[in-house]
């Protein structure tokens, strides 16, 4: 499913190759992320560090509970 069809508060694990903003953080496939919101093109998620993190929209993920 792609992160901008999950609720927002879902925790979710990337399964596809993770698409970020140049000079952000790198993601990487499996890890696991509580997505906020959509931001333009970009989303609004948190790491499980407690780090504010970008990824695509389009990006394959799927819920964790």
């Amino acid at each position: 499913m792609k992160l901008y069809d999950i609720p927002k508060g879902s925790k979710s694990r990337i399964i596809s190759d993770a698409i970020t903003p140049p000079e952000s953080p790198k993601l990487n496939q499996e890890d696991i992320l509580i997505f906020d919101h959509l931001d333009g093109m970009y989303s609004y998620c948190i790491n499980l560090k407690g780090e504010i993190v970008h990824l695509a929209g389009w990006t394959e993920v799927e819920i964790v509970k």
